[in-house]
């Protein structure tokens, strides 16, 4: 029943990561959309006047952000959302047929699990900052008087639909965020499951030497009252 227990939270554990990489992937690839394929993220640029007369200003981009970051961030995303769907369905295969993971296999959990957790940590590291950037380049640190925020309902003429970029990014950290947590908890109760494992083989070598120990006084005892036997005869 315990073991039911643990492989059924990590079966909820499996389904919170998906949910949060779904919330995670959608949103960026909306973006991703809506910019033509430039990416947000690390962007540089300034705000100037159109021309000497007009004080009207425009968003000048100075340089996009490196594609190969929101290429990441969306493949990442996506891997998270596959893996925990297979591994989720995996494990209530397992509830159903009461069947367990070998220990190969919940080693092998145990290693893809920690390299998800970092994968999903360097993304959501890599959303924060290169988003921060973006927003002090079009607040220009601040000193804007309005918000990032408020700036997604300004159409910045960049020839792209920038009207909801903020909402994207937000739901994205989110997503990102939450799921990294979720792959926290899975590996650490991957690891939980292999120490477990470890102890119980542990525990079955130590009765197996203590049975071959005991079998053998055994057999000592009764080769010395045969002995003991034949001496008298």
């Amino acid at each position: 029943m315990a073991k039911d227990n643990f492989i059924f939270a990590q079966c909820i554990l499996y389904f919170l990561a998906f949910v949060f990489g779904f919330i995670a992937v959608v949103p960026l690839s909306e973006n991703t959309e809506d910019f033509r394929g430039k990416c947000l993220l690390f962007t540089r640029g300034m705000w100037q006047n159109e021309n000497i007369t007009v004080s009207k200003q425009r968003f000048i981009i100075e340089e996009w952000g490196p594609q190969s970051s929101c290429s990441f961030i969306t493949f990442v995303g996506i891997a998270s959302l596959v893996l925990s769907a297979v591994q989720a369905w995996r494990l209530l295969f397992f509830i159903c047929k009461g069947h367990d993971d070998s220990i190969f296999n919940a080693f092998l959990n145990l290693l893809i699990s920690s390299f998800v957790v970092f994968a999903v940590f360097l993304s959501s590291t890599i959303v924060s900052v290169g988003f921060n950037l973006w927003c002090d380049s079009i607040t220009e640190g601040g000193s804007m008087p309005s918000s990032c925020e408020d700036l997604q309902d300004t159409d910045l003429e960049l020839g792209l639909d920038n009207s909801a970029f903020y909402d994207q990014f937000a739901i994205a950290q989110f997503g990102l965020w939450a799921a990294w947590l979720t792959w926290l908890g899975i590996t650490v109760m991957a690891f939980l499951k292999v120490y477990h494992n470890y102890r119980q083989e542990d525990m079955l070598d130590s009765l197996i030497h203590e049975k071959e120990f005991l079998l053998g006084r055994s057999s000592r005892r009764s080769s010395d009252v045969v002995d003991k036997k034949s001496g008298m005869i």
